[in-house]
């Protein structure tokens, strides 16, 4: 199905009593010391500490009764599972989630707390898939696909519009991508509200997938992982790719350490906390300082949902 503008209006309107408008603060401190006007969109302040909320809400919401009744099911590392979790609580309903053993505790647990049941699995997409399959048969749940559904990536799409209402002169956004929801919602609101709008990506070395896959024009799988930025490490589907082709100009790597660099400027200038995945957009434009200088960057913070115990390892005494 090809999403339209109204689509996305229509999504924002459906899903703004169950959200927050989240705010987008600016650093002069990073602005000065990396030559580039950032803008920061907050959803880390979002509900459920993510934008996935917005993708979560509006499929949940854009189902019949009938298609409610035995509740919802997905399969997630946490955030989208977190926005399922969050979707069948407000409305009264089951969810089914399934997660792998990788997810952060932090994560399961606010699945958990949201009243959902968590079924976990191995940590790969096979499992991920045959475990979904088999909740899916025993329950008779919708399934809501973290990614590669029209309604998630319409409700994703709601970030920008809200951005671009609030700082109307972006020259360029920078999301991160995984599967590609909400870089590819991203783009598509950008080609509908802003055609002269550059959509970036920022993506972790140890998870390089969506770059080959935007070089080669199929959905690739990253020759290695090997990252923090847990969020981050699915493939990106059909649907998402072909959004992304016509719309992004381009996908930017970041290693380790700059994803690390760039968690720890926002921590200690700006004061908030984020997930690694979160950073890496803003890590991606400090790489590439050239590309970007003088220009107004908004960078969409995806998510704050951040396994403190982690942070001995991330930042060890120097």
């Amino acid at each position: 199905m090809e999403i339209t503008l109204q689509n996305i209006l229509d999504a924002a309107q459906r899903i703004q009593p169950y959200i927050h408008k989240t705010p987008v603060l600016t650093c002069q401190s990073i602005n000065e010391m990396s030559g580039i006007d950032f803008y920061f969109k907050c959803e880390n302040f979002q509900k459920i500490g993510a934008f996935k909320i917005r993708g979560g809400m509006n499929a949940t919401l854009s189902l019949s009764p009938e298609q409610l009744k035995n509740g919802i099911a997905t399969h997630s590392s946490g955030n989208h599972a977190q926005a399922l979790a969050f979707a069948a609580k407000t409305l009264g309903i089951k969810a089914y989630i399934v997660m792998p053993q990788s997810s952060p505790q932090v994560k399961v647990n606010a699945v958990r707390g949201y009243g959902a049941q968590v079924i976990i699995c191995e940590s790969n997409q096979a499992a991920r898939e045959a475990a979904l399959q088999k909740v899916v048969a025993e329950t008779g749940a919708e399934f809501i696909h973290p990614y590669d559904d029209y309604r998630v990536i319409t409700g994703q799409a709601t970030c920008i519009k809200e951005f671009l209402e609030e700082v109307p002169l972006l020259d360029v956004v920078i999301t991160p991508v995984g599967g590609g929801g909400l870089l590819s919602g991203t783009s598509l609101g950008a080609h509908y509200l802003k055609p002269s709008l550059q959509v970036y990506a920022g993506e972790p070395e140890g998870a390089a997938d969506a770059i080959l896959s935007f070089k080669s024009g199929k959905v690739e799988k990253a020759p290695f992982i090997n990252t923090i930025a847990d969020g981050l490490l699915t493939t990106l589907s059909e649907q998402t790719l072909g959004i992304i082709k016509q719309h992004v100009t381009d996908i930017l790597l970041v290693s380790e350490e700059e994803i690390k660099a760039a968690l720890k400027l926002v921590y200690e200038r700006m004061k908030i906390i984020v997930e690694p995945s979160c950073v890496v957009p803003f890590a991606a434009a400090l790489r590439n300082k050239e590309l970007f200088k003088g220009k107004k960057v908004g960078i969409i913070l995806s998510g704050g949902n951040v396994d403190l115990t982690k942070f001995a390892e991330w930042f060890p005494a120097v």
